[in-house]
């Protein structure tokens, strides 16, 4: 991409968040009740107040730990068979409707359930876990057909076994993308793992104090914490597109 391009590109997203600022500013100079929709002011002092809490940030590291495990999981999981997927056909076809299985159960109906087997801290990370498994083997995938697309006629010219196709074809030349999409993946699954934590009231997380919010209604408080959770997710996304550039560049 030139450097116009990424310029110009920066300049919107920057036009996108003013927009959102301002709309978020009308809205909330409307409906004229903080009770309903605080105003920008109101969210950022009860922000600074959540940042000044020892409670808050043993919440924040429950819910980050929570969210690390169960990308690191569903990322190795996905990656292992999205890589036997790749290189055996009828490894894909087996395959294929566990996925589509897991792509179509509801997320609330699987939280539920694991409620009745596990226990309100271990639910979130393993509700996050069956959600991103499949996003993952479906990139991963797509990454590695996309391969064999542009390598497959030379190395079956070659001779080159499945284990060597794995390792030396697929992972090496797909790490870039992969790395890419991780972390729209990862921020997914921040967002999955708070939900699971506000259904489950998670003791120590930031689902759980969203959920205590809720009940007293405090809605700056509520807000506060729902912009943590999106300024992580953008942050953990930046980081990962910062680590594929990084990586392309090595690569070179």
């Amino acid at each position: 991409m030139k450097k116009k391009d990424k310029l110009y590109n920066a300049l919107f997203s920057v036009a996108a968040v003013l927009f959102l600022w301002i709309l978020w500013l009308i809205a909330a100079l409307a409906v004229g009740n903080g009770y309903i929709l605080p105003s920008v002011g109101e969210t950022f002092a009860a922000m600074g107040t959540l940042l000044a809490e020892g409670a808050f940030w043993r919440a924040f590291g429950g819910t980050f730990l929570r969210t690390l495990i169960a990308f690191a999981v569903s990322f190795a999981a996905g990656l292992a068979l999205a890589a036997i997927a790749g290189a055996f056909p009828r490894a894909r076809a087996f395959f294929a409707p566990i996925v589509s299985v897991l792509r179509s159960v509801p997320t609330m109906a699987i939280i539920l359930i694991l409620l009745l087997w596990s226990t309100p801290r271990a639910a979130p990370a393993i509700v996050s876990f069956l959600v991103l498994m499949p996003a993952v083997y479906a990139a991963a995938l797509a990454e590695f057909d996309e391969v064999r697309r542009e390598y497959g006629e030379l190395a079956r010219a070659f001779g080159v076994g499945a284990r060597r196709k794995i390792f030396g074809m697929y992972l090496p030349l797909s790490a870039p993308n992969l790395l890419g999409q991780a972390g729209a993946i990862l921020s997914m699954g921040l967002k999955i793992t708070v939900s699971g934590e506000v259904l489950s009231n998670t003791f120590h997380s930031l689902g759980g104090m969203m959920q205590d919010a809720k009940m007293f209604v405090d809605m700056p408080r509520l807000m506060a914490l729902t912009l943590v959770a999106v300024f992580v997710g953008f942050t953990l996304e930046g980081l990962c597109v910062l680590a594929k550039f990084l990586l392309v560049r090595w690569q070179r």
